[in-house]
């Protein structure tokens, strides 16, 4: 079975039991989650176990809802900030006293030739980027060439949903502008 359906479950039934808290003032800290219940967030899931795949779930499930429970038990103030930012560093490690910086990774050009803007059509970012950098093509003529490109196949590949045209031509124009001020931003630019 797959991880994601057991945690769409427990989430159903954390939901559920979480609910069913407000709802009365004792709660049986004790009860599990029952085979009842697991059917139950399945039918809402539209998925189909037999009774043996339910009995092999709710070990996991109460084990998940026990998990959450503690949660729940934590004492957060509400004066508490959120968290911003998650810095995953092992212990004992320390990390550095200043934010990382960016830099752009200047290549070169890869030599290719071309003559027209529709050639660039399948050159991937790293083969752009020295063309943008060093002001061979601007970012609002690459995006008037792809948006073209997606009038002209989006019908025939069934591909494109909604077209926002206004929006990527002003930030092509914004990169472009950035550019001219040298304010190179890296391949994504």
């Amino acid at each position: 079975m797959q991880r994601r359906i057991l945690l769409q479950i427990a989430g159903i039934l954390a939901a559920a039991r979480a609910g069913k808290a407000q709802q009365t003032a004792v709660r049986d800290a004790e009860s599990g989650v029952t085979p009842e219940q697991v059917a139950t967030a399945l039918k809402l899931l539209k998925l189909d176990f037999s009774e043996e795949q339910i009995q092999m779930m709710l070990p996991g499930l109460n084990q998940s809802l026990k998990g959450y429970e503690a949660l729940r038990q934590l004492p957060v103030p509400l004066d508490t900030e959120p968290a911003f930012s998650f810095h995953p560093g092992l212990p004992g490690r320390k990390s550095p006293d200043r934010a990382a910086r960016f830099k752009p990774l200047l290549r070169r050009s890869s030599g290719r030739s071309w003559q027209q803007i529709e050639d660039l059509a399948f050159w991937s970012v790293s083969d752009l980027a020295p063309l943008l950098r060093a002001k061979k093509i601007t970012s609002s003529a690459l995006t008037r060439m792809y948006l073209d490109r997606l009038r002209k196949y989006g019908p025939k590949l069934n591909c494109v949903i909604t077209i926002t045209e206004d929006l990527a031509l002003e930030q092509a124009a914004t990169a472009d502008a950035e550019i001219r001020r040298g304010k190179y931003r890296g391949p994504l630019h």
